[in-house]
C-alpha cells in the first residue's frame, strides 16, 4: 500500500485500487480484484490521490 509522507503527497500508489468518474461528476473508487465499489469522493471534485484512473 502507499505510503504518506505527512507533506501532502504519497510514496506509490495504491494497490488493487482504480477509479472512475460517475454521471454525477463524483469519483468512485473500485476494488481491482472483485470489481465492486468502495467509496465515492463527495467532498471535491478532484479524484483520490495514488488512485489509478481507468479509461
Amino acid at each position: 500500500m502507499a505510503k504518506n509522507t505527512g507533506d501532502d503527497f504519497r510514496r506509490g500508489a495504491v494497490t488493487n485500487r482504480s477509479q472512475t468518474q460517475a454521471p454525477n461528476g463524483n469519483w468512485v473508487k473500485r476494488d481491482a480484484e472483485t470489481g465492486r465499489f468502495m467509496d465515492q469522493k463527495t467532498s471535491s471534485k478532484t479524484p483520490f490521490k495514488g488512485v489509478r484512473k481507468e479509461d
